[in-house]
């Protein structure tokens, strides 16, 4: 492995970011050394990256860290009753359409590399749960579900987590690897409507707030929909939708960094033009790859201490590097690293997945 790739896969193992329950913390807080809350969403994020972090390495540790935190979603995570997936467990107040389909994603991935039925059995049981319990009236899906009645929140535009959005295609490829990994063919429906839905909506996305540092968390959220067209990038319109949208994400990123940026932003970038130039549907931009790579590599905090060394910061407000060591852009600054590696080698997969 890359060495920083592999600098960032003993921050997962060593930090201490993976709680003994098997759950993941949101972010380290490194100012105030402490972990924040385990998050579900983080936790599916985590196993995703653990089992992706085991096939580069063949290392065991990281597919046992996996399943230990698989086995969290599963059970102690899982509401068998309310059959759906809660926002945080303590308390257990709400569920979130995007988490959950990041956390089917995430057990789906351990049920591939171990084989464990009862993972696929939840996911499966979660992703009908999305369907079934977010849908609106107009055929679009509540972002915020409160618990247990299961009734939807009032939509905050200003926000986008608490809208819905051409960002929870993302979230819908839960159901499109649900129909894979089971056969049922019906998990398709929801993610084919879902997909044009975004496809009619997805150009007023962006900039969407008048404040620049709201912008750059939108640009975040926009980059999850290029990354929920993987599976049709084949189709016109959405190859189309992955080339303006990546060209439109570069010129936002690169306008807003010297003011705010975000680590995980550069990493789905770098990752979404190795994805689409594999796919056929948008050249890679060599130059812009690089100078995102190094960028990014620039996040990766170092130091022998081992809750902090190895882990990517989430990002600096001009110039200043904010102190918090988070998951999400560690997972995705391994896979975007891995990917630009790979690509400059050469060494293209024989099978076009899907990102973290």
């Amino acid at each position: 492995m890359l060495p920083q790739v592999s600098l960032a896969g003993d921050w997962f193992l060593r930090s201490g970011i993976q709680e003994p329950s098997g759950g993941v913390a949101r972010y380290y807080h490194a100012g105030l050394d402490r972990n924040r809350a385990v998050s579900t969403e983080i936790t599916g994020y985590a196993v995703s990256a653990l089992v992706y972090l085991h096939a580069l390495s063949g290392e065991r540790l990281y597919l046992d860290r996996a399943a230990a935190a698989a086995r969290f979603l599963a059970g102690a995570a899982w509401d068998a009753a309310s059959r759906t997936m809660p926002f945080e467990i303590a308390p257990a107040e709400f569920t979130y359409f995007f988490d959950c389909g990041i956390v089917v994603r995430g057990l789906l991935a351990a049920w591939r590399a171990t084989g464990r039925e009862e993972l696929l059995g939840v996911a499966a049981a979660l992703g009908r749960s999305m369907a079934c319990d977010f849908e609106a009236p107009d055929g679009s899906f509540h972002p915020i579900l409160s618990l247990p009645d299961k009734r939807a929140l009032e939509p905050d535009p200003q926000r986008w987590s608490r809208s819905a959005g051409c960002y929870q295609l993302k979230a819908a490829l839960g159901w499109w690897e649900l129909a894979e990994a089971t056969g049922d063919g019906s998990f398709r429906e929801p993610y084919e409507r879902l997909l044009e839905h975004s496809l009619r909506t997805w150009g007023d996305f962006l900039p969407g707030h008048p404040d620049r540092h709201m912008v750059m968390d939108r640009l975040h959220a926009f980059l999850y929909f290029l990354e929920g067209l993987l599976p049709r990038a084949g189709d016109k319109r959405c190859a189309a939708a992955l080339c303006d949208g990546i060209r439109r994400a570069a010129h936002s990123l690169h306008e807003i960094a010297p003011d705010f940026a975000r680590s995980d932003v550069y990493a789905q970038l770098l990752r979404m033009r190795v994805y689409a130039d594999r796919a056929g549907a948008a050249p890679l931009d060599q130059a812009s790859a690089r100078d995102e790579a190094e960028t990014l590599a620039g996040f990766q905090a170092s130091g022998g201490d081992p809750k902090i060394g190895g882990g990517f910061y989430f990002g600096r407000q001009r110039g200043a590097t904010m102190p918090f060591l988070n998951p999400v852009s560690t997972a995705f600054a391994i896979e975007a690293l891995a990917l630009w590696d790979e690509w400059r080698g050469g060494h293209a997969p024989a099978h076009l997945r899907l990102p973290i």
